[in-house]
């Protein structure tokens, strides 16, 4: 595991809290997140010998899942958070996996130019701040291959309650972007063709959709 990036930045940890890391991959398991993972992996078209980045990858459970699906691709991820990119890298270990695991910025991806196939999101986007989100997007696509892939999934917030009546409140504010369709639109602005998003129930919490985008 090496550290590539040399500007620090502030982020949103996992959870949203640094203490709560230990309990990251039970939330994962509780909430149902693996199906999801694996809807990704077989929307993502893998085959042998593709580059795969996982963009915010957390603990390495998306990962880990492409890794026992498809054992011949080339895995790589990236995450600001050392111990959760530690806990990432024993669990790769103990599956008999190999991947390269860097401590970076979704918003800096520190890669030449075309370098991946596919790049994976999940559950990351609504960390980020507006013009965060952009830069991301826009790094994303810097390094992806023509006709390369971005599988992302987020969650998909609505501003108004079950009476019809707008919603209020921090949070809101803080993940406006992520209402209705904006994400979808966001990455089509950024320069990506997009399949219909598909929407999927969390065992809990809530709706998410997957987005599938293809470099134009």
């Amino acid at each position: 595991m090496s550290e590539i990036s040399s500007q620090e930045r502030d982020y949103l940890p996992g959870l949203g809290r640094h203490f709560l890391m230990p309990l990251y991959d039970v939330v994962h398991r509780v909430f149902g997140l693996a199906r999801v993972h694996d809807e990704m992996i077989t929307l993502a078209g893998l085959r042998d010998g593709l580059r795969v980045l996982d963009v915010g990858c957390g603990t390495g459970n998306l990962l880990r899942a492409t890794g026992k699906r498809h054992r011949n691709v080339e895995l790589t991820g990236v995450d600001p958070d050392l111990k959760m990119l530690a806990r990432a890298e024993r669990k790769m270990r103990r599956a008999g996996l190999a991947a390269r695991l860097d401590r970076g910025y979704a918003q800096e991806l520190k890669f030449p130019d075309d370098s991946f196939d596919v790049v994976f999101s999940s559950l990351m986007l609504h960390h980020l701040d507006t013009p965060s989100k952009d830069e991301m997007l826009a790094e994303v696509r810097r390094v992806l291959r023509p006709d390369g892939v971005l599988v992302l999934a987020d969650a998909t917030l609505h501003d108004h309650d079950h009476h019809g009546r707008r919603k209020s409140g921090s949070m809101k504010e803080h993940l406006r972007d992520n209402y209705g369709d904006a994400v979808a639109k966001r990455i089509a602005a950024a320069g990506f063709t997009l399949e219909p998003t598909r929407m999927r129930t969390l065992r809990i919490g809530g709706e998410i959709g997957i987005e599938v985008a293809k470099v134009h």
